[in-house]
């Protein structure tokens, strides 16, 4: 019911920015929220950050926040991730996912895209 398309992705050098984003798609579904997960290898995919699509309330892990800051384009149905002073452990593969109320699961994912940090 909601397609999610990543664009960015790539390699940066510790301290540098890349930003991200997430186009959707949907005809009949409603979107409350759209975030961003990250799965690094060997690891569980872990929640970065989201953002309600109406009213903009951010959320953020521990470990993003103060580099990393989520917007929305809400006409566009986009939202996009900023990351800053970018570390080595950023290093993952993020995928965007969309929720259509307040208490449900984040159930609609794009594919995914890489983010490596390395010098």
């Amino acid at each position: 019911q909601v397609r999610l398309t990543e664009l960015g992705g790539g390699l940066r050098q510790p301290g540098g920015s890349l930003t991200l984003a997430c186009v959707a798609s949907t005809r009949t579904s409603s979107i409350y929220a759209m975030g961003w997960f990250r799965q690094a290898p060997n690891n569980k995919r872990e929640f970065v950050a989201d953002i309600t699509m109406n009213g903009g309330t951010t959320n953020y892990a521990e470990s993003v926040r103060g580099r990393f800051a989520i917007s929305r384009a809400g006409a566009e149905r986009t939202v996009y991730l900023q990351m800053n002073s970018l570390k080595p452990e950023d290093t993952a593969v993020y995928y965007c996912a969309a929720r259509e109320t307040a208490v449900s699961v984040y159930d609609y994912w794009g594919q995914g895209t890489q983010v490596t940090v390395s010098s």
